[in-house]
Parts: C-alpha cells; structure tokens; sequence
C-alpha cells in the first residue's frame, strides 16, 4: 500500500479515507490513448494526479473520480492484446 501511495504521488502520497490502498486500472494501447483519457476525465470532473513516463519503460497516470476512487490509466509499447482487446497477461 506504502509503494502504491508513493508511485501515485512521491511528494504527498494519497492517505486516509480517499485512499484505499488499491486503484482500478485501464490499459491503454498507445501514449496517446493514456492522454486522450485524461482528457475525458477532467471534462467529466475527475482530478489528475499524475500522468508521466514510467521507470519501466510504460507511460502512465492518476487520477479521482467524483467518488474518489484512484484509478491508473497505462501504456506500454512491449503490451500485447487478444482479439477483443484484452491486455494478455
């Protein structure tokens, strides 16, 4: 949990009763999937906490929902997807 609130934010990790110590994830298939994303998300009143290149070689981001839920939003070039576009695993 420690790890996840650090990676969401390393300055002023997310603690209490916003924070749950899990975040719902949407994998993307390209960078630009990852930005147009978030781009939705503020139009619908959702707040970005992050959105930058990752130490493994991915590119991702944080935000909240209205409800406060953290959800990460990723990409990563060496990802695979299956025919109905589910990331394999």
């Amino acid at each position: 949990m420690n790890e996840l609130a650090k990676d969401i934010d390393g300055d002023n990790p997310p603690a209490g009763k916003g924070f749950s110590g899990i975040t719902l994830a949407y994998n993307c298939k390209s960078k630009y999937e990852v930005d147009a994303v978030m781009v939705k998300v503020k139009e619908f009143g959702g707040t970005i906490v992050k959105n930058t290149r990752c130490f493994w070689g991915g590119y991702s981001g944080y935000f909240t929902d209205i409800d406060g839920h953290y959800w990460e939003v990723a990409y990563a070039d060496f990802w695979k997807f299956d025919d109905t576009d589910m990331l394999i695993l």
